[in-house]
């Protein structure tokens, strides 16, 4: 039995709660006298809508969609971390990306898929607004209509407010392709090293994604010794791409493809910074930003490589020795941590290890690891 709510939402009435109605009913029927009983239908429960699908085999069909957003960099649908150490230019280079992606352009002669960008400037909004200007002033936009840029300058507890984030982008009438996190650590109210915090943080970066079935690119930070991404492993277990950035010996922006989920890692992306002269303030003085510019990735890779930390080093020096028959992954653990390298971590040996791939110094074969020769 369906009954009307008074906010004519249909409410299904209980089996028992039926049966009770119907007996109030002839006995009611009975009193007046007009001898009809009322009969008993067992409510039919209505399914409930689920998520849940399930494709049969031969229905699986392989799909034409580009699977990247900037080819070999950023992934059509996506978490995307990109990671290192303070004042390296990450927040310059993702910036002049996403705009990139924004007009629709090519990066570094590579394929673009044009879209809505969202950044969210957790920090720095001040600076923001000057890195708009001399992006404004330095290249010539000619676009049919506004551009589809949408700065988020208010810093969020992206757990708490990530509703309301995707709340305000869909007010925009747009489907967003790129939502830009800057930085992890000013929009997580928790720790980064708790597995639990940075698991609500990542739960809150995927609802954006499946809303937009967009690609998400979280700034952050690099722990202390600078091999990985500071705090809680579950980010980069999480994360479908992660890119490193850091600043060589010339103080070229070197971006390096750690890891692509569908995709081959290593690719160098070499930038410098040009600064800007974009106004002044109300005292007169000059305001002034930087400007992304490409420059020689070759230099930058073989530097890159060279740029190992003396763990990273050390590491490598044990399967150096190996020669060319390398180690098992075990040998190779086990002499790691003589030199007391994982002793406390084992994850710190999976880092080193993906770290000395990425930078193509070792390779994996059937038997173990090994030294690329030259």
């Amino acid at each position: 039995m369906i009954q009307t709510q008074p906010n004519n939402k249909p409410h299904l009435v209980s089996d028992t709660e039926f049966r009770t109605r119907v007996a109030e009913m002839n006995k009611e029927n009975g009193r007046r006298g007009n001898g009809h009983a009322a009969t008993y239908e067992r409510p039919v429960p209505q399914a409930k809508e689920t998520r849940v699908k399930l494709v049969p085999f031969d229905e699986i069909k392989l799909g034409a969609k580009s699977r990247y957003l900037v080819k070999g960099i950023i992934p059509r649908e996506g978490l995307i971390v990109a990671w290192g150490p303070p004042k390296c230019g990450k927040s310059f280079w993702i910036f002049d990306l996403a705009m990139h992606v924004a007009l629709g352009w090519r990066y570094r002669d590579r394929r673009v898929q044009q879209g809505a960008v969202v950044y969210c400037a957790f920090e720095g909004q001040t600076g923001i607004q000057a890195r708009v200007e001399a992006f404004r002033q330095t290249f010539p936009i000619e676009m049919d209509g506004p551009v589809p840029f949408y700065l988020q300058p208010v810093t969020l507890d992206l757990v708490a407010d990530h509703a309301e984030l995707i709340a305000a982008i869909k007010r925009q009438q747009t489907t967003a392709v790129l939502v830009v996190l800057d930085t992890l650590n000013r929009s997580l109210r928790g720790s980064e090293n708790d597995s639990k915090d940075m698991a609500a943080y990542i739960a809150a970066a995927d609802a954006i994604r499946e809303a937009f079935n967009c690609a998400v690119a979280i700034v952050h930070h690099c722990g202390i010794d600078g091999t990985r991404p500071r705090g809680s492993t579950a980010l980069s277990g999480a994360v479908d791409a992660q890119l490193a950035v850091k600043r060589d010996a010339t103080d070229a922006i070197v971006v390096e493809v750690e890891f692509q989920k569908d995709g081959a890692a290593g690719d160098i992306i070499a930038s410098r910074l040009k600064v800007v002269e974009v106004g002044k303030d109300e005292d007169g003085e000059i305001i002034s930003s930087c400007v992304i510019e490409p420059t020689d990735p070759s230099q930058a890779s073989q530097d890159c490589k060279l740029q190992l930390s003396k763990n990273q080093r050390t590491v490598f020096e044990i399967l150096h020795a190996a020669g060319t028959r390398g180690l098992t992954i075990d040998e190779w653990n086990d002499k790691a941590k003589e030199a007391g390298i994982g002793t406390k971590r084992r994850a710190d040996l999976t880092d080193i290890r993906l770290a000395l791939r990425a930078k193509g110094l070792i390779y994996e074969h059937s038997g173990g690891w090994s030294v690329k020769q030259p």
